[in-house]
């Protein structure tokens, strides 16, 4: 018998409420009130999150994301900045004690990403686990887009969806950006870059790095359709069934409390 997790449809939300509500997700889970989560979710207004230690300053061009209307966010992951614009994300929040879940971290994104890869599968796009064959190099770039990591998602060789995770509390939570489309224009004038020169060069190389959805699929996907075909791979990748779960009001007020957290400067700007 199949173990059944909740599953979470919370459709397009501010990036202050989408954060807030992940924390409070993982907050239940260790409490033992609600059983592993998987949860879908969109960004409105478009959002860019930065990782737990990334710096700001210097990094991101906060100007310019106002200038597009997006709103810039800390998230509980670690990590580079990422742009929500066009995407499907997804959060799974369970416990490290869970029977499923290595302790290894890497060898826990291998598990949780299965559901991506039959994700993927579903809409008739063949993607597979990146496996570095040298250790990870840090690099200068704020992007997150720009090399993908142990076991996350490439397609012809280009990352297709980017993932972070984090432990807390004793709950994994990681969570990832699945985009459908891309605007490099909008991605690329959110970050700081030396002068006009260098900003054109990573805009043309990003194409060789990165890819969405809509650029290799056989018809247009929808964030409804790639909501239901990876619903469909979280349910066979990690062989289970999703009850859907509803807030109740007391619960979607303890969201909106811990929404000012990531609405304030001194949570978002002061790393």
């Amino acid at each position: 018998m199949k173990e059944t997790w909740y599953f979470v449809d919370s459709g397009y939300c501010t990036p202050s409420f989408n954060m807030a509500l992940d924390e409070a997700l993982l907050n239940w889970h260790s409490q033992g009130i609600i059983p592993p989560i998987l949860r879908f979710y969109g960004w409105k207004p478009a959002g860019i999150s930065v990782g737990y230690f990334q710096k700001v300053k210097g990094k991101i061009d906060v100007d310019g994301a106002r200038q597009h209307g997006i709103e810039l966010v800390r998230r509980q992951t670690g990590g580079r900045a990422v742009l929500h614009d066009q995407e499907l994300t997804y959060s799974v929040l369970v416990s490290e004690d869970h029977e499923a879940m290595p302790a290894s971290v890497k060898e826990a994104y291998l598990v949780i990403s299965r559901g991506l890869l039959e994700g993927f599968k579903e809409l008739g796009i063949e993607a597979e686990f990146a496996v570095p064959e040298e250790k990870l190099q840090t690099t200068d770039s704020a992007v997150c887009f720009e090399e993908p990591s142990w076991y996350e998602l490439i397609v012809a060789g280009k990352k297709a969806a980017g993932s972070a995770q984090t432990r807390k509390k004793g709950v994994i939570l990681q969570h990832g950006s699945i985009p459908l489309n891309v605007d490099k224009g909008k991605l690329f004038d959110l970050f700081v870059y030396p002068n006009e020169r260098v900003k054109e060069r990573a805009k043309r190389t990003f194409g060789d790095k990165a890819v969405a959805i809509n650029d290799v699929s056989k018809h247009p996907i929808r964030f409804e359709e790639a909501k239901q075909a990876f619903k469909t791979g979280f349910e066979r990748g990690l062989q289970i069934q999703l009850e859907p779960f509803t807030l109740t009001e007391e619960q979607l007020s303890e969201v909106h409390a811990l929404e000012s957290k990531y609405k304030s400067e001194a949570w978002n700007f002061s790393r």
